[in-house]
């Protein structure tokens, strides 16, 4: 634990390093009184990141989820490094998203195997 005398910690003053690719993030402090992993040097517009994916600094420096819709136009927001992670996986941002391309992997699976079932006869 720190001294309760040094104050709130500063956005970029907690780097760290992935876990999972070795690259350097931004590790800050939540309103939660937890810890978030961020992108470093990086601060896009809200409004193209999914509202529960952008995080923004509150005025003592901790940051917290920012799900206002529709953001303000200029609205600038952080994003998780595991967002942007090669090692990991990416989320599932938009679930009905998964749920299309899921099935329209089905369907090219059923157009290929109907093909094989009924060759052409020329």
């Amino acid at each position: 634990m720190g001294d309760f005398h040094e104050g709130p910690r500063r956005l970029g003053g907690g780097r760290a390093c992935c876990a999972y690719c070795g690259l350097p993030v931004d590790r800050v402090a939540t309103l939660e009184h937890d810890w978030v992993l961020l992108e470093p040097d990086m601060e896009p517009l809200a409004h193209i990141v999914p509202a529960e994916h952008r995080w923004i600094e509150v005025s003592d420096g901790r940051v917290t989820v920012y799900g206002v819709c529709p953001p303000v136009q200029d609205q600038r927001c952080r994003i998780e490094h595991r967002l942007a992670c090669s090692a990991q996986p990416l989320p599932d941002l938009w679930p009905w998203l998964t749920i299309l391309r899921t099935e329209n992997g089905r369907r090219v699976e059923r157009r290929a195997d109907s093909a094989q079932e009924w060759p052409d006869a020329g």
